[in-house]
């Protein structure tokens, strides 16, 4: 899934109307631009003969605009990346205006995908450079237009906050006066980087760029979108995957006062409404019957038993270490064990919508996606229109997960929209969002381990079985039967143990549809294997962080995170009876070491109650802390959410969760203490905003071992925990 990008990466700048300087980076691989400017119409857009992943743009006014191709969605990128590139550019981050990228791949595609995304952990690691580049190239050309305005040595310029200064005479020019004659220069093919030693913005806390807006309400959200004459649709698809409408009331839901209209799809309904209350009266007055198809009879048992049935067949092999079978058959004692993860929700603060405009010969869209281009595509095959006849707006996400990597929700709203005279905002309700998710998929592990008479693991195996998401979303990164992202977090075991076998069985669960969530499939792996690992710790007699450390003899940076976590945790220090603490550590495709103690109680009820994490985290070169910390405070609290009562549970193929009242989520005076410790080093970046929940789940679980004794191998915790008590 990724491409490499080499330090030649180039920066191609064309003259902007006014008299502006425009820049584009791109990757090295692809056509290069033409050598001499190209004037534009706007100083909003390029005619470039060049196909760049960003824009960069500076106008007379000295302004700096960065097009963002990165989405924002509470993660901190629009801050991280305006960082990145003030720094090799010389101005503040706060004088870096931010635009929503328009949709379009071959300008502002991720190389992690090859298209317009924001998923994966990957914003950090796949513009630190680019951006970098584009800033110094910036930086290089605007101090060499000043150098010739004074029939000077550049080397004798300075550049600092947007002007670039004489150094012996003091003589200075802003950037947007240099602009125009910036844009006439031949681009250097080579620019230097700062020394990391002399950072003045990379590793600072610098505030973030968005919160103003959010603070004060200017932010705009796809949620807040307001246009002359637009109407609100709530809708209800079938509560059965595959099942469809069979009767309804039109007739009562069109007396509600305000209810203009009803749409009726091949699998739900729309009403069309002045307001969003008189939709959802309407709605409720249709008195819809289903037929609910062939999915009608599946309930969560039928599901876990075709998983467990896959289970007993070897699958495709994703990594293999010496002889597995023979290190096992040879073994003075083998463990194995059963793990179960369950089907869950995102649940975004922000519901599921979609604004759209169909017109005769165009559409218009505005929404809030992680994936533009897919977005626009969509509503183009829906309109049958060509792709330069669709317009998106891209808006900040209510949050996202995952889950607003999908784009079903534009798909319908835009079937909506084309029976409808007008705009048209599509709004799910809570409900709808909960019972029509695209869910974290259901998996079922089974591991077995060897352990020599000292009790040192021997053997490895772990079987994985779940559908191929990646097959479906990425269909290229799916290949000789590998499901990357379902073996992630799995086949990167740092564990010195000498025969490994890994291994996905590819089973598709037909009721629901299954994608991303927050570290997608690691974040059942870790659960499987920090658990394991315990539980091998155990088996074996010893302290479960000395068994850890005696295993990580080549991972350096592993040993450093675990060691730093055990220290802040205060690792065997005594406990009130009923409490425990619990150690997990991780490390997978985002190049991110994270060490995790959490601290727990299990009163007499039976109840959980998480006091304290402490994290230790090694992501290499880091940014901005102040994010970095938010983002795995942010991640423990979804994760804990997930691990301990996170369940999407169905009967009859129905989803039995509706709302918060049935699918929980950690409230405020639930949450613990939260501390984060960071390692400074220079390693590349690495990603940051799914770690701290991909870990929480083992951390947890190991806890609740210490403090009851009780191995919990299916999460939800806690409804494995009273299962555990009966």
């Amino acid at each position: 899934m990724m491409t490499t990008v080499s330090r030649r990466e180039f920066v191609t700048v064309v003259a902007a109307a006014g008299g502006g300087l425009l820049l584009g980076y791109r990757a090295e691989g692809a056509q290069r631009a033409a050598s001499t400017a190209t004037a534009v119409a706007t100083a909003g857009t390029t005619a470039a003969s060049f196909a760049p992943n960003a824009f960069i743009r500076i106008p007379p006014d000295g302004s700096v605009t960065l097009v963002m191709p990165q989405v924002e969605m509470g993660q901190g990128v629009y801050t991280a990346l305006s960082m990145l590139l003030a720094e090799e550019l010389e101005v503040a981050p706060g004088q870096i205006r931010l635009e929503h990228a328009p949709p379009d791949d071959k300008l502002y595609g991720n190389q992690f995908f090859g298209e317009q995304m924001t998923g994966a952990s990957s914003s950090v690691r796949a513009f630190y450079e680019p951006l970098r580049r584009a800033g110094a190239t910036a930086r290089a050309m605007l101090v060499a237009a000043a150098a010739a305005s004074w029939n000077v040595d550049p080397a004798s310029c300075r550049a600092h906050k947007g002007v670039v200064t004489h150094t012996p005479t003091r003589r200075s020019l802003t950037y947007g006066v240099l602009a125009a004659r910036a844009a006439a220069l031949q681009v250097p093919d080579k620019v230097t980087l700062k020394d990391p030693k002399d950072f003045t913005l990379i590793g600072t806390p610098a505030k973030r760029l968005d919160t103003p807006g959010k603070v004060n309400g200017t932010a705009q959200f796809g949620i807040d979108v307001r246009l002359p004459g637009m109407l609100i649709a709530t809708v209800a698809a079938s509560p059965v995957l595959g099942g469809k409408v069979a009767r309804l009331d039109e007739q009562k839901a069109k007396a509600v006062p305000g209810v203009r209209q009803i749409v009726r799809l091949d699998d739900g309904v729309a009403v069309v409404a002045d307001h969003m209350w008189a939709a959802k009266q309407g709605l409720a007055a249709l008195d819809i019957r289903w037929d609910d198809g062939p999915n009608a009879k599946l309930s969560t048992p039928d599901i876990v038993q075709g998983l467990a049935k896959a289970s007993e067949s070897p699958g495709v092999t994703a990594r293999k270490d010496g002889d597995p079978e023979s290190a096992l058959a040879g073994a003075a004692k083998k463990v194995e064990a059963v793990y179960e993860a369950p089907f869950l929700a995102h649940v975004t603060m922000e519901p599921m919508n979609c604004t759209v405009h169909v017109r005769k010969d165009s559409c218009e869209v505005w929404t809030g996606s992680q994936a533009l281009s897919r977005a626009r595509a969509a509503a183009a095959e829906v309109t049958g229109f060509p792709l330069e006849k669709v317009v998106l707006h891209n808006h900040l996400l209510g949050g996202g997960f995952g889950r607003r990597l999908e784009v079903d929700y534009v798909t319908q709203a835009v079937r909506i929209a084309k029976e409808v005279n007008a705009p048209v905002k599509v709004v799910w309700t809570r409900e709808e969002d909960v019972q029509h998710d695209v869910y974290r998929s259901y998996y079922y592990d089974r591991m077995t381990a060897g352990l020599d008479a000292r009790g040192t693991p021997v053997a490895w195996t772990h079987r994985i079985v779940g559908p191929a998401i990646i097959a479906r979303y990425l269909p290229q990164a799916f290949k000789d039967g590998k499901d990357i992202d379902a073996v992630n977090g799995a086949v990167q075991l740092l564990y010195d143990i000498p025969a490994i076998q890994v291994e996905h069985v590819r089973h598709e669960e037909p009721v629901l549809n299954t994608g991303f969530w927050r570290g997608v499939g690691v974040t059942h792996n870790n659960f499987v294997v920090e658990s394991f690992i315990d539980e091998l710790a155990a088996a074996s007699k010893q302290d479960p962080v000395a068994f850890r450390r005696t295993l990580l003899g080549k991972s350096p940076r592993a040993v450093a995170v675990l060691d730093l976590a055990a220290r802040e945790g205060r690792w065997g220090k005594p406990l009130p009876s009923g409490r425990g603490r619990g150690v997990a550590l991780l490390y997978s495709d985002w190049s991110t070491y994270l060490a995790q103690v959490a601290e727990v109680e299990v009163n007499a009820s039976g109840d959980v109650r998480v006091h304290r994490i402490v994290c230790a985290v090694d992501c290499g070169r880091i940014v901005n802390p102040d994010i970095v910390k938010a983002q795995i405070e942010s991640g423990v609290v979804y994760g804990i959410s997930g691990a301990l009562w996170g369940e999407v549970t169905l009967k009859n193929g129905r989803v039995e969760q509706s709302n918060f009242h049935n699918y929980r989520v950690l409230r405020m005076n639930e949450a613990p203490q939260i501390e984060v410790h960071l390692v400074r080093n220079g390693e590349a970046p690495g990603g940051i905003g799914e770690p701290g929940t991909a870990v929480t789940a083992a951390a947890l679980s190991n806890a609740i071992y210490a403090a009851t004794g009780k191995r919990l191998r299916k999460l939800p915790l806690q409804s494995a925990l009273a299962l555990a008590a009966r």
